[in-house]
């Protein structure tokens, strides 16, 4: 019998171990197959051999999470190591409104669940509703107004659906018939009978820990189509259901990420007072605290297969940094990126806290809403005695400037081969290698795309210059401290190294700016504020504003009145660019390291000697990789 290769499942090499296995009988050593009926024999046993070993292959892949392919195993394989997937998450937006009913006898007034408010058209070509899960009761004041103040309203539908337990079927199953629905926001009650009037809040459990015969408990998981099933105690862990129990499900079915950005409402909900009178007079205008956001799809296939392993390894809690870093994305979906450190490794240090900075999706920074629900939530995982604390995102950006030769008799035009080079930073600067914390930039690389952009490009001399943003509290004496998290090029002992954009201070008339003069040491130095009386004339109004530390890429500034600076993005920003001591630039902590294409500068030399024109080189313009520039930015 001759060696068969049972990993082959191809048909065509089927086929031939077939052939190959009649040859061995000597009945058939010198068979003619292909001109004998029995080669349609031959392909029939290869094609259901072949359909055998892909089905066999299929249902193999199937079992392993990694491997897996369809939604509903990868679901059932993360729901054996206790994984549920998140669920669609509503839009959220915090409101406030009041209500005069300083005409009636009412003590309180009570936004009932359901509808509140609809965005209003200006929004896009969408409306969409926000709702509350609950009932929401306020007092009325002495002049008779009732005041509902940073009110949470979640984008989506109300829905109430009811469940009669049926002790006869022992297989009765209670799924949801709808999909969307965000599970987070779901209110279940269950009442002795339907027409009973006591009841019982249950409440959603992940894990049967703390879960007794008495304890009121429910429990979730995905099935089919994205809808959820219901699952109850067993008299064991958590209440056992019997007829004729009544159950009552609430949630709101979402549209996920499609309801961020709305910042415009309309009232549209149910309010009445404590005697159950209805009022729909009175009602001011919705005042929006903070526009709708949070908002996402439900957990895609490949974030279970990637988190469900990751979670069940940090067993549902937060210890070390890399525990809050896989929790963080399955908290809040809309994350791009996490950073999380604790706090003994900051100077000084802060024992007993983890700091997480938080890139989203979409936008720059988290709202004020998003972060104190997310610190919320980490607080179910993290240990005694460990604060887990949101901090703002800090951007560490990079702005190139480019001097690229190119040989002439090659190129169509310099702004050809200058468009070609843009276009590839531009691909370049989107990708995974930055856009991240942890990231680094490696100049070699960052070269490469720009020789790689056109082959006329013989060589490029690129400068890199770091920048962080400052934001100032104006009209008041604050402490600021800029952290770079990279050493900084000393390009002058005589100072002015770093550079800011103009600002204004107290005390001082006109636009000043940052500067800085090195130590003996050349590894610390002072700080000060100078003003211009021409662009290569500087002069010297404050010393002793602050340090800077060249090493670490520190920069602090003793208080100082800050009166004006630049608005960019809505904000008085003070921009502040140092070079790099190491042209690979790395973004550590919560740094977020990105490319700044806005501030992208390519500047083409003709290459002579590669096209002939200089072949002496002796008009050859080269520049540096260090360059000090300006003394302003």
């Amino acid at each position: 019998m001759p060696l068969v290769n049972f990993s082959n499942v191809d048909f065509d090499q089927i086929k031939e171990s077939i052939k190959d296995y009649l040859r061995s009988n000597s009945n058939f050593t010198d068979y003619d197959f292909e001109g004998s009926n029995l080669t349609t024999i031959i392909d029939t046993l290869a094609y259901n051999t072949y359909i055998n070993s892909y089905n066999a292959n299929m249902v193999t892949n199937e079992v392993f999470i990694d491997s897996a392919t369809l939604r509903e195993n990868v679901v059932s394989l993360a729901r054996n190591i206790g994984y549920v997937p998140r669920s669609r998450t509503s839009s959220v937006a915090t409101v406030s409104f009041s209500v005069d009913v300083s005409n009636t006898t009412a003590v309180t007034l009570t936004l009932k669940a359901g509808l509140v408010a609809v965005s209003t058209k200006s929004f896009g070509k969408n409306t969409y509703t926000f709702c509350i899960p609950n009932d929401i009761t306020v007092p009325v004041d002495s002049t008779g107004l009732a005041s509902f103040r940073g009110i949470e309203i979640y984008e989506g539908t109300f829905v109430k659906e009811t469940f009669s337990v049926d002790s006869r079927n022992p297989n009765q199953r209670f799924i949801l018939g709808n999909s969307g629905i965000d599970t987070k926001l779901m209110s279940v009650i269950v009442r002795d009978s339907e027409t009973s009037t006591i009841s019982r809040k249950f409440n959603q459990f992940n894990s049967l820990i703390n879960v007794t015969a008495s304890t009121a408990a429910y429990f979730i998981q995905e099935s089919p189509n994205e809808r959820y099933e219901l699952l109850f105690g067993d008299g064991t862990f958590g209440v056992r259901l019997e007829e004729p129990n009544f159950v009552e499900v609430s949630y709101i079915t979402s549209n996920g990420q499609e309801g961020n950005g709305v910042s415009d409402f309309l009232f549209s909900g149910r309010l009445v007072d404590n005697q159950e009178r209805s009022v729909s007079s009175g009602i001011s205008i919705i005042s929006t605290n903070d526009p709708s956001g949070g908002g996402a799809a439900i957990e895609s296939t490949e974030s279970v297969r990637k988190y469900a392993p990751q979670v069940y390894s940090s067993q549902y809690r937060a210890v070390t940094a890399a525990d809050y870093e896989s929790l963080v994305p399955v908290i809040y979906p809309e994350t791009e990126s996490v950073s999380a450190f604790g706090g003994e490794e900051l100077d000084p240090p802060a024992f007993g806290k983890v700091f997480v900075s938080i890139k989203p999706l979409n936008g720059v920074y988290l709202s004020s809403n998003i972060k104190e629900n997310i610190q919320r939530d980490l607080r179910k995982y993290s240990c005694a005695g460990i604060v887990a604390e949101i901090i703002d995102l800090k951007y560490l950006y990079l702005e190139p400037t480019v001097t690229a030769y190119y040989n002439t008799s090659s190129a169509p035009s310099s702004n050809f081969v200058k468009d070609s080079i843009v276009r590839n930073i531009t691909i370049y600067s989107d990708s995974t290698e930055l856009n991240k914390f942890g990231a680094r930039f490696k100049y070699s690389k960052f070269q490469k795309v720009i020789d790689d952009s056109h082959e006329s490009i013989t060589s490029n001399i690129t400068t890199v210059a770091m920048r962080r943003d400052m934001e100032a509290l104006l009209n008041q004496f604050a402490e600021y401290e800029i952290c770079f998290g990279n050493r900084f090029h000393i390009a002058s002992k005589d100072g002015y190294n770093i550079k800011s954009s103009g600002f204004t201070v107290s005390g001082i008339s006109g636009t000043v700016y940052l500067g800085d003069t090195p130590a003996a040491d050349m590894k610390t130095g002072q700080v000060f504020l100078f003003k211009l009386n021409s662009p290569t004339e500087p002069v010297i109004v404050k010393r002793g504003l602050g340090t800077i530390d060249y090493m670490k890429g520190e920069i602090k500034l003793n208080p100082v009145n800050i009166l004006s600076t630049e608005v960019k993005r809505g904000t008085n920003l003070i921009e502040i660019s140092a070079t790099p001591y190491s042209n690979d630039v790395i973004g550590l902590q919560d740094l977020y390291l990105q490319l700044d294409n806005s501030k992208l500068s390519v500047t083409m030399v003709a290459d002579e000697i590669a096209s002939g024109a200089d072949v002496s080189g002796s008009n050859y313009f080269v520049t540096s990789s260090y360059s000090n520039g300006s003394l302003t930015r």
